[in-house]
């Protein structure tokens, strides 16, 4: 970002040279010779005038005091940059009346000739500044510190370019033309994402961000006057935000999409936001699945969160008709919408599982062929989008054919769905619905640091699964027990064909939502680190959780910290109210089921609950403590070795003696799972209720039984395609770009084939 200082330089050494020889027979030459100009006093005192540079790191003072890497990383930067100036906040410890009392002063430093560090401002403040979300208290603490009427916030991983920088002056005249009622008071400028070549997900994110950075904000700010999310180049009318609660909202939680907050607090403030396309800044996205399910999970969050906010709901009180439109389309609409495309999918298969179970499907088909009504028929196989996921993609395709050409277009349309796009816009679908809903129904985003790791790093199983656990993988699921019970109870005329044809999309969503993570994991089909993942999973799953133990290590605290957002009575309840579903299943099969024939009364429904408890009752005598049965060990082996055989005998027994099929236990599991996860759902929502009765621990060793049995049903195939070593290496190709593969392959040689020890 120096770039500036360095243009700035340039160019105030070449008017100089112009402005003072004007009279003298120069030639062209020796003007445009620019040889020397930053060593030109007067350049660099011009540059300095018109050009700050603040860099704002809170923890600075404490990796210096700690010698850290970083802090020496800063201090070199600021040696080779003379102009670079670091703002941190520092924390001294001094004695008030015999007590240690802790101060708080932000500082402004810069390198002196000997290297070290020169103090230029220092200011005492009140308290503890960092009380909401640490990106814009940051900001917030630095401001004081900037100079000059504009003021542009630059992030952790942007770039520039020098002849972007020469174009600086000629932006800042934007805020000085007429648009409209009001001067601007946020210049909006594009971003260039320069990561799009490093993977297929990478080029997914960078042309998604492209369409919605450059053509899609273009048209927010022009005709439509509804750009509220600042890009981190947008200049900012610095006088103008200073004097009107600065340029980031910081209370935790509620602004934790910090960027969209100013420029809500801009237009209410009777500001003008623009955009232009004069200058360019680089940006790296992510560019790992994970961090950009992080990203977008933090995003959505933030999203759920602006709906509950006062902003939002005063910039609705003021806006015209067409406006408020136009917001609610750009911010709060597509989310909304997102989310409703993923309820219709659930509305659709839940009618689908009715019509299956009630048998009024066949009922009203064998009506419709009766009275030749088509119209009905048609109705009921009405065949649910396949587009589901390709939809986030279409501004992406149309920046593709105004940007390239339609042939150009449609070649890289073609080349992304190879690359498997569809299956990575269905998933993250899920994504944002799933943290925009959550926030919607309990509030609390967080902000998840997305890290921006390596990208050909290897994820491991554990951590995809504690990630997607509960937002894709439980849904996913419960999409598969849909379609099956749909299959096996369903009615359908045209037979296999038929279902094939209505379920495909539902299919595909629910493989995208549960495999998606593992077909976009670098080495995810290599069968050494399959074995090692397992090996991983087992010991995360079965290791106890204590005081102080992390998610990342232990499955008890994980769950611990997946129930955190269920803290309110509405919450609760309305957790309550959408698990119900899940006894659906039970109801409807039981009724199916062939040793009860006909019969409709209750009754079967409550024969089928003292099943139920009868399983349960027969896991808790597997699963008694150890601890607990030290005394008596000889007994309770005994005791679990007589209830297995007394129930694997019952069960043949039934079998052979009444009308109970094989099948029928089959349909019993389809429908216990079910109940079980939804009888799980409700406890763990009213979990402090729960504890007080007593049963948390017996309703938590449930649990893990139901993440062992869902984490194996989606291990078992990534374990069947690892078997295959041309997988694993087809899979390199299609997500990374050929250097990146070679490397990858090489890595994977040097590292040796480690026996599979231990097994």
């Amino acid at each position: 970002m120096m770039y500036y200082r360095k243009a700035l330089m340039l160019q105030s050494y070449l008017e100089g040279m112009i402005t003072g020889d004007t009279e003298a027979g120069t030639t062209r030459n020796e003007i445009t010779d620019t040889q020397g100009f930053d060593l030109s006093p007067e350049s660099r005192a011009q540059a300095d005038l018109k050009f700050t540079y603040v860099v704002t790191c809170q923890i600075y003072g404490k990796q210096k005091e700690e010698q850290k890497p970083e802090a020496a990383d800063i201090a070199l930067l600021m040696q080779r940059n003379e102009a670079l100036r670091v703002a941190f906040i520092d924390e001294v410890e001094t004695l008030k009346e015999g007590k240690v009392n802790k101060e708080y002063i932000s500082k402004l430093v810069k390198a002196d000739i000997n290297g070290k560090d020169k103090e230029i401002y220092s200011i005492k403040l009140p308290g503890n500044p960092k009380l909401g979300e640490g990106k814009p208290e940051n900001q917030n603490h630095a401001i004081v510190f900037t100079r000059g009427n504009a003021v542009q916030t630059i992030d952790m991983n942007q770039d520039n370019y020098f002849e972007e920088a020469l174009k600086v002056r000629n932006l800042l005249e934007e805020f000085f033309q007429d648009y409209g009622v009001h001067l601007p008071t946020i210049l909006g400028v594009r971003e260039h994402v320069f990561t799009g070549s490093v993977s297929s997900l990478a080029s997914f994110m960078s042309n998604q961000e492209a369409s919605f950075v450059t053509m899609g904000q273009r048209v927010l700010a022009n005709p439509l006057k509804v750009r509220m999310h600042y890009g981190h180049p947008d200049v900012f009318d610095r006088i103008f935000h200073i004097t009107r609660g600065g340029i980031s909202k910081a209370s935790r939680v509620i602004n934790i999409s910090e960027d969209i907050f100013a420029g809500f607090n801009s237009t209410l403030r009777q500001g003008n936001i623009t955009h232009h396309e004069y200058i360019q800044v680089g940006k790296g996205r992510d560019v790992g699945l994970n961090q950009i399910a992080l990203f977008e999970g933090k995003v959505a969050g933030g999203n759920g969160e602006q709906v509950l906010s006062r902003d939002v709901y005063r910039l609705g009180q003021l806006f015209d008709f067409f406006r408020m439109l136009s917001f609610y389309f750009t911010t709060v609409g597509y989310y909304f919408c997102t989310m409703l495309t993923v309820l219709s999918v659930y509305a659709f298969l839940y009618g689908k599982a009715y019509l299956a179970l009630s048998g009024v499907g066949a009922t009203i088909q064998d009506r419709a062929n009766i009275l030749q009504n088509t119209a009905l028929s048609a109705a009921l196989n009405a065949q649910f989008l396949f587009q589901i996921g390709v939809f986030t993609a279409v501004p992406m395709i149309l920046g593709f054919i105004l940007e390239q050409g339609f042939l150009r277009a449609v070649v890289g349309f073609v080349t992304m769905q190879f690359q498997l796009c569809t299956v990575f816009f269905t998933f993250s679908l899920g994504t944002r619905t799933h943290y925009f809903g959550r926030t919607i129904l309990h509030g609390g985003a967080k902000y998840h640091a997305t890290g921006r790791g390596f990208v050909v790093k290897h994820i491991k199983f554990t951590e995809n699964y504690r990630l997607y656990s509960r937002s894709h993988f439980v849904k996913g699921m419960e999409i598969v027990l849909l379609l099956v019970v749909y299959a096996a109870y369903g009615y359908n005329e045209g037979g296999a064909l038929s279902y094939i044809l209505l379920t495909v999309s539902s299919w595909f969503l629910a493989i995208s939502w549960l495999f998606a993570p593992y077909l976009f994991n670098p080495a995810g089909f290599e069968w050494q680190k399959t074995v090692e993942d397992f090996r991983d999973w087992t010991n995360w799953l079965l290791y106890r959780g204590g005081i102080g133990v992390k998610g990342e290590e232990s499955w008890e605290a994980w769950w611990d910290e997946e129930l955190a957002h269920i803290r309110t009575f509405g919450g609760r309840v309305m957790e309550t109210i959408l698990s119900l579903r899940f006894f659906i299943f039970q109801y409807g099969i039981v009724y199916k089921l062939d040793v009860q024939g006909t019969n409709t009364s209750l009754t079967v429904y409550g024969f089928s609950w003292v099943a139920f408890a009868v399983i349960l009752l027969l896991f808790k005598v597997f699963t008694f403590s150890q601890k607990i049965s030290v005394n008596f060990q000889l007994l309770l082996r005994f005791i679990q070795g007589l209830s297995f055989l007394l129930a694997v005998a019952g069960l043949a027994a039934a079998v052979v003696l009444t009308e109970l099929t094989v099948t029928d236990v089959f349909a019993c599991i389809l429908a216990f799972i079910p109940t079980g996860w939804g009888i799980l759902s409700i406890a763990a929502a009213w979990k402090p209720l729960i504890k007080k009765m007593g049963m948390w621990k017996s309703f938590r060793s449930v649990a893990r039984l139901f993440d062992a049995g869902m984490g194996v049903l989606i291990f078992i195939p990534i374990a069947l395609f690892s078997w295959f070593p041309f997988i694993s290496t087809f899979q390199t190709r299609l997500m990374f770009n050929q250097a990146f593969s070679r490397g990858l392959e090489i890595s994977l040689i040097l590292a040796g084939n480690n026996p599979n020890t231990g097994l």
